[in-house]
């Protein structure tokens, strides 16, 4: 019988499915109660390039890809559609598209958070009087109230990362939602709601708080939608859909796309997802995700930190009266420097360079710098090598390569350290470079800590699943999910950090002269 069709016969439900909509890949994975994977499918996401700077998705594509790795990992597993329990949805965040809410066509492709056409936009803002009046408006009621939701904004700057500048930019340049948006018949949604949106036939027309709370326009002090922003920028608040529960009854499926209905039971952006998946619940508690870009992540329990510079508040997730507030600071071009150089044919399979890295002492004094730099956003750096002579060679370049990450992990956890007032426990850490043993044993050096790597590396999948199954009681609680982690290699630091000073003296000093190229 083909996979997804009604089967009377068919087992109970038990199984769970977590999909995971990433910037590289859409994956789905069927697991069972001891969190086992039963079957997989991925497709890689098409990204659109149609102008210098600008990133795309085509909506069809990706529902077309989503739907598609769901069918194909539940007849991968051998089951049928009915078996299945729940569905978790962990997506990429800040990545969003608008609809008319009548018709449900889009007024335009995924803009995706990798996307720079609001440079000039996000530049001119940066420079403005605006801002700077908004600043010491801020600063003033901080220090008369003490009131930490008030420090943010006294520093406010804006990135092209953010949701907020891109979707100024659609209202400013994109007339027929402009115009929908007039009327309330405009609709804004990150990919969860606009796959919730899909997957209900519109019934359904919802976010979660971890989705919302990425975009930059959601203010996670208050838990809402951030009037004053957007009066700001002149965007609409009747654009925004209702924010819910991360672990919820979303409702189900239309039955005509898998033949039955599938309990929709959590949506949440992809790393405050790999943060669950890790089972990091308990305040210290930190994940390093080392996929695309990188992204480290630290529990602070029931306590939002509003912070300086390289690191922001988020709320991680919220079921039922418990809401988990993370620090997150990022660093960018680690999957994507290493996919680079393999494209370049620095190599041939990623798996080899460990090894290749391993094989020289040291990398004879070159550097890499990656795009974007630890503590800014500037739209317009690129990546280059520094230090390049006549006996660099393929290894040296790979090393150089591995190290920048590592060096990188080791500013922002210093940076976490000093500004997250709560003592750190487990580290954990995940994505497709944490499989890299040279960057895994070289972070643990540089900061001195005990890192563990799961068995899976997908643990935004997993996050999605465990949400989910909470919510359906396919599971029963975290603890019971705890029990559940599979612990792969735990790399514990094996040589003095000082060992590592004149690289990484010479390396910042690469990184000093970078912004001036």
């Amino acid at each position: 019988m083909p996979c997804g069709q009604p089967d009377s016969g068919a087992a109970p439900a038990r199984y769970v499915l977590g999909v995971d909509v990433g910037s590289t890949v859409v994956k789905c994975h069927v697991y069972d109660r001891a969190a086992a994977v039963r079957g997989s499918s991925s497709r890689k996401v098409e990204s659109l390039y149609p102008h210098p700077g600008w990133v795309e998705l085509d909506p069809e594509v990706l529902w077309s890809q989503f739907i598609g790795v769901i069918k194909d990992s539940v007849q991968a597993a051998g089951l049928h559609m009915r078996q299945i329990a729940g569905l978790g949805i962990s997506t990429q965040r800040g990545t969003f598209i608008t609809w008319h809410k009548k018709t449900g066509k889009p007024f335009h492709n995924f803009i995706s958070w990798q996307d720079l056409r609001s440079a000039e936009l996000v530049s001119s803002w940066n420079k403005s009087l605006l801002l700077k009046v908004i600043h010491v408006i801020f600063t003033v009621l901080h220090f008369l109230t003490g009131n930490d939701r008030y420090l943010a904004p006294s520093f406010l700057t804006f990135s092209t990362h953010q949701t907020s500048m891109k979707l100024s930019w659609v209202f400013k340049n994109i007339h027929e939602a402009e115009e929908a948006a007039k009327k309330n018949n405009c609709c804004f949604g990150t990919i969860d709601t606009w796959l919730l949106y899909r997957l209900t036939k519109g019934s359904v027309y919802a976010t979660d708080y971890s989705n919302a709370s990425s975009t930059g326009i959601f203010e996670p002090f208050m838990k809402c939608w951030s009037p004053t922003l957007c009066n700001l920028l002149s965007i609409p608040m009747s654009i925004y859909p209702p924010v819910k529960d991360t672990s919820f009854n979303f409702g189900s499926t239309d039955s005509e796309i898998f033949g039955v209905p599938i309990p929709i039971m959590a949506v949440v952006a992809d790393q405050q997802s790999a943060m669950f998946g890790e089972c990091c619940f308990h305040p210290g508690d930190v994940k390093l995700t080392m996929g695309t870009g990188g992204f480290w992540n630290v529990n602070t329990g029931d306590h939002l930190f509003a912070s300086r510079g390289s690191l922001y508040p988020l709320i991680g997730w919220k079921i039922g009266e418990e809401v988990v507030y993370l620090t997150e600071g990022s660093i960018s071009d680690i999957g994507t420097a290493i996919k680079w150089a393999q494209d370049i044919e620095l190599f041939t399979n990623v798996d080899e360079t460990a090894e290749m890295a391993k094989s020289i002492a040291d990398c004879q004094g070159v550097c890499f710098i990656p795009c974007l730099q630890v503590s800014r956003d500037d739209p317009y750096l690129c990546a280059s090598f520094m230090g390049l002579n006549p006996s660099t060679n393929r290894n040296h370049l790979v090393r150089a390569i591995l190290e920048s990450v590592a060096f990188r992990n080791k500013l922002l956890y210093d940076i976490i350290v000093k500004k997250v007032h709560i003592p750190l426990r487990t580290i954990r850490a995940d994505g497709g470079v944490s499989n890299n043993s040279f960057v895994m044993q070289m972070t643990s050096d540089l900061i001195n800590k005990k890192i563990e790597k799961p068995a899976n590396a997908d643990m935004s999948s997993l996050g999605a699943a465990f949400l989910a199954g909470l919510a359906s009681g396919f599971w029963t609680d975290k603890e019971q999910l705890k029990k559940l982690r599979q612990i792969e290699a735990v790399f514990e630091p094996q040589k003095d950090s000082e060992e590592y000073r004149p690289a990484m003296d010479a390396w910042l000093q690469a990184m000093k002269h970078s912004p001036h190229w």
